[in-house]
């Protein structure tokens, strides 16, 4: 029988890890089948869809032949997302048959129904209510309050140990190369008490690991015009790390005040962990992608950051290949990426997206340019990663615990390591007595390209 899926772990940046479905459902129940595509901010948004159907009575099938409908949460990020998005409808439409689609692709309905006619409804991105008149509209609820209990913590497409927490929704930049804004909006930040109850909820049910995500994350609170501070993300910061659980950010976009973060993470309070999208180091570049263009005052924060906070971990994605890009760009780029040593990098090669200012732009690069560019790039960055890892072969430090397998070998990821984009730790003997999600100390006694290897300690 065949299962929905999810996107595998990828090196493009806009995926969210594979979403992991259980059954759960009595006789009788309405179900619903759910496939998560895009980003990991999509996948929080099919947990609160889930979680509001469960609360109203629905089941929530991992396969389609168990599935009275099926929900496909869509990603228009790139042409490619796009196409992958459409085949995935296509798949449930032929192992099920009744399909309803959310997500950002929905934003484009004439897109889908132009390709999948026989849908059963579209919404766009964070439309909750019109998902669910959807799925009412097509198995209407059938609830039995003495057995539909919801767990207090909702549905979770994560492990149990870590979890996603959207602070914001939406994005005022206007990059060149992007969409977003177009699909989810400007920026919309969460009520940060709303977001602390929701963060004290994870936490009380066993997360360990809170990953904060938006389109925006250091802009958080500043479209809130009678805001008591200019940048909210730096309470915000500080409150969940008074949680008692790892408190990992993603895409900080470097606005001065990020410096000012650095602190928290040098006390303990957030990891030391900086998730930045630079995007390109060539001021010429930047400038047409409409991003701030001064790549050396970059390298001065990376240089001050790491003052504050020597041990912090720096991510970023960059893009190659763009519209434009000569090989002295390119090349550049890789004198910055020598210069900055990054710990982590993604990098992806440019793609038009459908509605991008990108697209108009001169001098769009060959095909056969971007991928030797892309191969030239990786390399440099696993040169980079190999030596930084090699480093650490010595030092102790403290590991969260994803998987151990039959032979009792676990997964493991440090405080470096974001969950299936970045690298692991493997602890190959000694696991007897472990779970997934303990926090233990080990010593790092190998180190790969992208992956350590320890003990214990």
């Amino acid at each position: 029988m065949p299962r929905m899926s999810q996107n595998p772990p990828s090196l493009r940046p806009d995926l969210a890890p594979s979403a992991r479905i259980t059954a759960d459902t009595r006789a009788g129940q309405p179900t619903i089948g759910m496939v998560s595509l895009g980003c990991p901010k999509a996948l929080v948004d099919s947990e609160r869809i889930l979680t509001r159907l469960r609360a109203e009575g629905y089941g929530i099938s991992p396969d389609y032949a168990g599935a009275d409908a099926v929900i496909v949460n869509t990603c228009g990020f790139l042409d490619s997302a796009k196409a992958e998005s459409l085949d995935a409808i296509g798949e449930a439409l032929t192992e099920n048959g009744r399909v309803i689609v959310t997500g950002c692709l929905g934003a484009e309905p004439e897109y889908i129904t132009g390709a999948h006619p026989k849908v059963l409804a579209v919404t766009g991105p964070h439309q909750y209510e019109q998902v669910l008149d959807a799925v009412h509209a097509a198995v209407p609820p059938d609830p039995d309050p003495f057995v539909d209990l919801l767990p207090a913590s909702g549905v979770k497409l994560t492990p149990r140990h870590y979890s996603y927490l959207k602070i914001s929704e939406g994005c005022n930049h206007k990059c060149n190369f992007c969409i977003i804004p177009d699909m989810r909006g400007l920026l919309t930040s969460r009520p940060a008490k709303a977001v602390m109850r929701e963060a004290e909820k994870l936490v009380e049910n066993g997360v360990r690991e809170l990953l904060v995500i938006s389109q925006d994350t250091s802009a958080y609170g500043t479209d809130w015009k009678d805001r008591e501070e200019k940048f909210p993300i730096l309470s915000l910061a500080r409150d969940l790390g008074s949680l008692g659980a790892w408190v990992r950010l993603h895409y900080v976009y470097p606005y001065p005040h990020v410096r000012e973060l650095v602190p928290l993470m040098a006390e303990g309070l957030v990891l030391p962990y900086l998730d930045i999208p630079f995007q390109h180091a060539h001021p010429d570049t930047l400038k047409r992608m409409a991003r701030p263009a001064a790549a050396a005052r970059t390298l001065d924060e990376i240089a001050a950051w790491r003052e504050t906070c020597p041990d912090i971990t720096l991510r970023s994605t960059f893009i190659v290949g763009y519209p434009g890009e000569t090989e002295a760009e390119f090349q550049t780029l890789l004198d910055w990426l020598d210069e900055a040593q990054l710990d982590r990098v993604g990098c992806f090669q440019y793609e038009n997206v459908d509605g991008a200012r990108s697209n108009a732009l001169p001098d769009h690069v060959p095909e056969d340019v971007k991928q030797d560019r892309w191969d030239r790039f990786m390399a440099k960055a696993q040169e980079i990663s190999e030596a930084k890892l090699a480093g650490k072969v010595g030092q102790r430090m403290h590991v969260i615990i994803d998987e151990i397998d039959e032979d009792g070998v676990a997964t493991c990821r440090t405080k470096a390591d974001a969950p299936e984009i970045d690298g692991n730790l493997f602890i190959d003997e000694g696991t007897d007595g472990l779970s997934v999600g303990d926090i233990v100390s080990v010593e790092v006694d190998e180190a790969g390209e992208y992956d350590l290897w320890g003990v214990r300690a």
